[in-house]
């Protein structure tokens, strides 16, 4: 699926920060946007150590996140929102719980998301967000009353709370507030955040997402989104399995299975999604001034759950893959993952057949299922290179 952001959401987003025409209109302010976005790039990836100052506290990085940062996040948050069993129909509003929450960025796109479902009249949302700056709450906000005042949406609440997320005192209070939990938490760039530099980092975190659990509702998701990056990446995974070494919750998605992962037995592995999209006009705009290139959303994440549901069937034909189909000379290969770990497949062009042929469709993310992977033996020792022969039967269960 090519995610894009619904008509109304756009809209709002560009009329809200006077986003249209902006390059002739205002050329000036607009080369200032590009300076920031180039500098929150920087502060995202390069010197993500360093950093100590609160960006969205500066008003000319507040503008570029914004303008540049904000629809590529909840384009994000709206891509997993996909993936998410439905809803339970009923009567009470649907709780929703934002961490790190900026301006507001995954309160605000779960709700967009919800108006734009198909049938029945969506839901009513209750949602708290929860930041340490003050100027992001406010943000989120005024960007919550102007969405929902265009979009006619009038059982939508907003409820901010300023706190450090790194310091749990907040998570007494809400479980106090909220005892029935949250349908829904999000944590959305900020576990990495959390004691960074710190020998102890991933204890720290690990205790805040076992915090956020706690505020789960019984058939809640707690999703936690992390960048595509190398360390960031590694660090949700390990995270991932201390919670689940101390059978606090299992997995939903990506991962078809509750084993240690598998991509940190090299250091250099990692996981993370690539999903298609199409950006709006002033991020493609961006892009040609700064030299980015955002043509898809990459971010890791993983979306855990108490009461044991999971994104399909755990079986040891189906497989989650992991990373790009490779064209090598006479054949194509992945990588792919599951409860027997993280095999590297391939299917010979020779051997492709009607059976096989749903291996050109392939792609990051998506869940597929093989009936037969072939290993050879040679002096005793099994290939690590699985093949799919001619007469192995491929199914794509689930593309992204």
């Amino acid at each position: 699926m090519n995610r894009m952001l619904s008509p109304m959401l756009q809209r709002t987003l560009t009329d809200w920060l006077g986003l249209e025409g902006l390059p002739e209109r205002d050329p000036v302010r607009y080369q200032m946007l590009c300076q920031s976005v180039t500098e929150l790039s920087r502060l995202f990836t390069k010197d993500r150590a360093g950093r100590q100052r609160s960006y969205l506290d500066e008003a000319s990085l507040r503008a570029g996140y914004l303008a540049y940062f904000l629809p590529v996040n909840l384009a994000k948050v709206q891509a997993l929102m996909d993936e998410l069993p439905a809803l339970e129909p009923g009567e009470r509003p649907v709780t929703v719980l934002d961490v790190g929450s900026g301006p507001g960025t995954a309160a605000l796109g779960m709700l967009d998301w919800l108006q734009q479902q198909p049938g029945a009249r969506p839901r009513a949302v209750d949602a708290v967000v929860l930041d340490q700056s003050a100027h992001a709450l406010r943000e989120a906000e005024q960007f919550w009353m102007v969405y929902t005042r265009a979009a006619g949406i009038a059982d939508a609440t907003l409820a901010p709370l300023r706190a450090d997320v790194a310091k749990g005192r907040w998570l007494d209070e809400l479980r106090e507030q909220r005892s029935g939990g949250f349908d829904i938490i999000i944590a959305a760039n900020v576990l990495s955040e959390v004691g960074n530099g710190m020998k102890d980092a991933i204890e720290r975190r690990t205790a805040l997402a076992a915090g956020l659990l706690s505020l789960l509702a019984p058939q809640g998701s707690l999703m936690i989104m992390e960048p595509a990056l190398r360390d960031t990446s590694r660090s949700l995974h390990q995270v991932r399995d201390a919670l689940l070494a101390k059978q606090a919750c299992t997995v939903y998605s990506p991962c078809l299975h509750d084993a240690p992962c598998p991509a940190l037995i090299k250091e250099g592995d990692w996981c993370h999604e690539e999903r298609p999209w199409t950006p709006p006009a002033i991020v493609s705009e961006i892009d040609q001034v700064v030299g980015f290139i955002k043509d898809a959303l990459k971010f890791s994440y993983v979306i855990l759950r108490k009461d044991g549901r999971t994104i399909v069937p755990r079986r040891p034909d189906i497989f989650r893959v992991v990373s790009e189909l490779r064209e090598m000379k006479g054949e194509k290969r992945t990588w792919l993952c599951n409860e027997t770990g993280r095999p590297e497949i391939g299917r010979q062009d020779r051997l492709r057949s009607e059976a096989n042929a749903a291996v050109d469709g392939w792609h990051r993310g998506a869940i597929v299922r093989i009936s037969e992977i072939v290993r050879k033996t040679k002096d005793g020792q099994q290939s690590t290179l699985g093949r799919i022969g001619k007469e192995s039967s491929v199914e794509m269960i689930r593309p992204v």
